[in-house]
């Protein structure tokens, strides 16, 4: 079969009714989901089918809600024969992919994502804290002038590498649109605030990485079996206390996703798969490397045409 890579949805791809067309339709996810409740204490289940959305988009449910999505659609992928060559994740996918990988077990991971959005919601005081997507600069040019504005305005940092031509900037409010502002002066094609609660992978985080590695310590993570890519250097690692360490570090660090993709197509698979909830992914992947081959599975039809797929080029 074609080498391929698995790779894991972040915050932001969740939408209400996510994986209730698969759990009708595959006693694996039912296992799942059963798991991420009892794991939790409450149904996580019931938010994923009936939200309401602002329940879902609570960064404490989104998390475990988008890794319980997408570890459910990995157990469907593996059951059928598909398995990766190499994994990797977007900030909270980063999760998920090592639950993939064999790194973390299912429930470990449910829970400490819980605990992980709690952490980074109250790292920051609502309304302090902002992100912003800026689209049609350099990466080097954005991260000087955060620079700059840092001096005068308080932590602004680029935060999420995605593709080129759009990078996050996150921070302090008052920083984010000194910054904003800044960056359109600069010649960016677009500014786009972000919906989100906090400011995520900034150094305002360093609080909830802090909290992070206390409740780290309490599970185990094991040696990947398959090579993770993460999101803190762009390069795979396997060894468990290297992953935990690696997992500390990414809630306060920049998600180098362009990097993670560079470091896929650089190991040799010839296609990717995104796993959950979403197609955010395979749209940075189009702008990465436009000819490489990307599917998705979320629900019914994605699977079948990536079951499709891959029973054409085994």
């Amino acid at each position: 079969m074609t080498k391929m890579a698995f790779v894991f949805p972040g915050q932001g791809s969740q939408a209400v009714g996510m994986g209730k067309e698969l759990y009708d339709q595959f006693a694996i996810v039912r296992t799942v989901f059963q798991e991420a409740d009892e794991a939790l204490g409450f149904s996580i289940t019931d938010i994923c089918f009936n939200g309401p959305e602002e329940e879902l988009r609570k960064t404490f449910n989104t998390q475990p809600a988008i890794l319980t999505v997408s570890v459910a659609c990995c157990r469907v992928l593996n059951d059928a024969g598909i398995t990766p060559a190499i994994v990797a994740g977007h900030s909270l996918g980063e999760y998920s992919a090592l639950v993939a990988a064999g790194a973390l077990n299912f429930s470990d991971a449910v829970r400490l994502v819980r605990k992980r959005g709690e952490f980074m919601q109250e790292a920051v005081p609502l309304g302090e804290g902002g992100m912003a997507a800026i689209l049609g600069l350099e990466r080097e040019q954005i991260v000087a002038i955060c620079n700059e504005i840092q001096t005068q305005f308080g932590p602004v940092q680029a935060v999420n590498f995605n593709c080129p031509g759009q990078v996050v900037i996150a921070g302090a409010t008052k920083a984010v649109e000194a910054a904003a502002d800044a960056l359109k002066q600069a010649g960016a094609k677009r500014v786009i605030p972000l919906p989100v609660s906090a400011p995520f992978h900034s150094s305002l985080m360093k609080p909830a990485a802090e909290r992070l590695a206390a409740e780290l310590d309490k599970v185990t993570v094991s040696d990947a079996q398959i090579p993770v890519v993460v999101n803190v250097s762009g390069q795979i690692v396997t060894a468990g206390p290297l992953i935990k360490q690696s997992l500390v570090q990414q809630a306060a660090s920049p998600v180098l996703w362009e990097d993670c993709i560079a470091c896929i197509i650089d190991s040799g698979v010839k296609s990717l798969v995104e796993v959950g909830p979403g197609k955010v992914l395979s749209g940075f992947t189009k702008k990465i490397a436009r000819d490489f081959e990307s599917l998705n599975i979320e629900d019914g039809a994605s699977l079948q045409k990536t079951l499709d797929y891959f029973r054409e080029v085994r």
